[in-house]
C-alpha cells in the first residue's frame, strides 16, 4: 500500500486495525496520520507506535493532512459526526476528490455519509471486538458504482484481522446488532456461567478458566461439524439428565427470547442512529 491513510478518530478499534498493517509491512508508520480528540491522549497512545507515526488533534495542521489522504478511516460516535463534517469541511482541498473514506460509524447511511463526503468514494464497513486478536467479522457495504481498485484496497485493510462479509446495506443494522454487539452478549453469558460454577462450589479463577474454555470448545465443535445449535443441544441433553433440568430451567426464565429481544433492540437502536 503505497499511499497515504488518515485515520480520524484513533480509539481503539482504529489501533487494532493499523497495527497488523504496521507489523506486516503493508504500511509504514510515516504513512499514518491519527486525529485524536483530546490532546492528552497523544502520549498514551504514541507510546504503543513507532515514532514516525504522527498523532495529533484536530486543530492542527497535520490533520488537515489527515482529511486530504488519498484513503481516510473515520473512526467516531455517530453523535460526533455533525462537528466532525465541520471540521472536514473546513481541511478537505478540492484535489483531495476521487478519495477513500472507509465509515466504521455504527447506523449512519452511506446517503448521509456522500452528502457530507461528496468528494469521495464511500464505504460502510462494520468490524467487531474480536479483530483485536485477528479473528473477527467484518461486514461491508459498498453502495453502488464502488471503483474495483479501491475494493481491493479495503479487503487488504481489514483482511489481515477479520473475516469479511459483503452485505447490502439495508442488512447491515442486523449484523451490527449480531457480530459487534454480540460479543457483550456472550461475556454475560460466560461470567453468568462461572458466577454458577463458584455457587456450585468451583473457586473463580478455575471457573473462569472453565467457562471460555467451554464456550471456545463448543463454537469450534458447531463450526468443525457443522451442527445446527438444536443438534448440539440435543446430543447433550439426554432423558431426565442434569442437562435437561437446566435447559427447561433457562427457558423457563426466557433466556433464548431475551437474545432475541436483545440482536432486535441492537438492531433498531442502530437504525435509530442514522
Amino acid at each position: 500500500m503505497t499511499c497515504s491513510v488518515g485515520v480520524i478518530g484513533f480509539g481503539r478499534m482504529a489501533q487494532a486495525i493499523i497495527s497488523p498493517l504496521l507489523k506486516s509491512g503493508k504500511l509504514k508508520s510515516d504513512q499514518i496520520i491519527g486525529v485524536v480528540g483530546r490532546r492528552e491522549s497523544i502520549a498514551s497512545i504514541s507510546e504503543r507506535f513507532p515514532s514516525e507515526l504522527c498523532i495529533c488533534t484536530p486543530d492542527s495542521s497535520e490533520a488537515i493532512k489527515a482529511w486530504n489522504a488519498p484513503v481516510k478511516i473515520l473512526s467516531i460516535k455517530p453523535q460526533q459526526l455533525d462537528l466532525v463534517s465541520k471540521e472536514a469541511n473546513q481541511c478537505i482541498k478540492p484535489e483531495s476528490s476521487n478519495s477513500l473514506l472507509i465509515s466504521l460509524i455504527a447506523g449512519v447511511k452511506l446517503q448521509r455519509l456522500k452528502a457530507i463526503f461528496s468528494e469521495s468514494f464511500c464505504v460502510r464497513v462494520v468490524p467487531n471486538a474480536p479483530v483485536f486478536v485477528g479473528s473477527g467479522l467484518t461486514g461491508i457495504s459498498w453502495g453502488d458504482s464502488f471503483p474495483i481498485d479501491k475494493v481491493s484496497l479495503v479487503k487488504d485493510i481489514f483482511e489481515p484481522i477479520s473475516e469479511l462479509i459483503d452485505l447490502p446495506e439495508a442488512q447491515l443494522d442486523a449484523f451490527l446488532a449480531l457480530t459487534s454487539s454480540g460479543p457483550a452478549y456472550v461475556a454475560l453469558i460466560v461470567e453468568g456461567l462461572a458466577d454458577g460454577a463458584v455457587a456450585a462450589g468451583l473457586p473463580r479463577e478455575l471457573a473462569l478458566e472453565l467457562a471460555h474454555k467451554t464456550l471456545s470448545g463448543t463454537a469450534s465443535l458447531l463450526n468443525k461439524k457443522k451442527l445446527h445449535p438444536a443438534q448440539l443441544k440435543d446430543m447433550v441433553a439426554s432423558p431426565a439428565g442434569t442437562t435437561i433440568s437446566a435447559l427447561r430451567h433457562l427457558e423457563k426464565s426466557g433466556l433464548r427470547s431475551a437474545l432475541i429481544e436483545a440482536v432486535v433492540l441492537a438492531a433498531e437502536r442502530s437504525k435509530e442512529l442514522s
